[in-house]
């Protein structure tokens, strides 16, 4: 017998870096449990080019990412989700689509690694930074036992996990 498998939305505002390396990293990383989905509420129309270089460099696939509206995921057509994770502050403030299935919501909020300027080193470095914070959450997240957890506990453990600290670069 087969475990669910979880359908997870990562929202932000763009869609071209948070959201694209969360849902790159569920599908890579923990593609046996979870489906993993991104989209924004207002979309940049691109994935951004060093999120992109940095997913390759670590074995993903990047070939199917785009920029999607959150709209794609709001219609009977769609799939049913189960999680619904903002991953950038202004997408947490904003009033999302009504989402079919009436998934359980938690704010991850994440450094913006696209509104890093400088070199292209420090562009690279911003972005591994995110990829790392992301993938920590999330591996959080898959280690859940889901099927056990009652609503209230659940919700409290996804809050939880979108709180937690990380090591600065200088102190990892």
């Amino acid at each position: 017998m087969s475990e669910q498998i979880y359908n997870v939305l990562f929202l932000c505002t763009g869609n071209s870096a948070r959201s694209i390396l969360a849902e790159s990293i569920l599908n890579h990383d923990f593609d046996d449990r979870f489906k993993g989905y991104s989209a924004g509420s207002f979309p940049m129309g691109r994935v951004h080019p060093v999120a992109l270089g940095v997913l390759n460099s670590l074995g993903h696939d990047t070939s199917y990412f785009r920029s999607k509206s959150w709209d794609e995921f709001s219609g009977s057509n769609t799939p049913q989700l189960d999680f619904v994770f903002t991953v950038c502050d202004n997408a947490s403030q904003e009033t999302c689509p009504v989402w079919v299935g009436h998934p359980m919501t938690a704010h991850w909020g994440i450094p913006d690694p696209a509104a890093v300027e400088g070199s292209n080193a420090e562009q690279y470095a911003a972005f591994q930074s995110a990829y790392r914070m992301m993938r920590s959450r999330i591996s959080l997240f898959a280690s859940l036992p889901l099927s056990s957890l009652d609503p209230i506990s659940l919700k409290n453990q996804l809050k939880e996990i979108g709180t937690r600290e990380y090591p600065s670069e200088q102190e990892a």
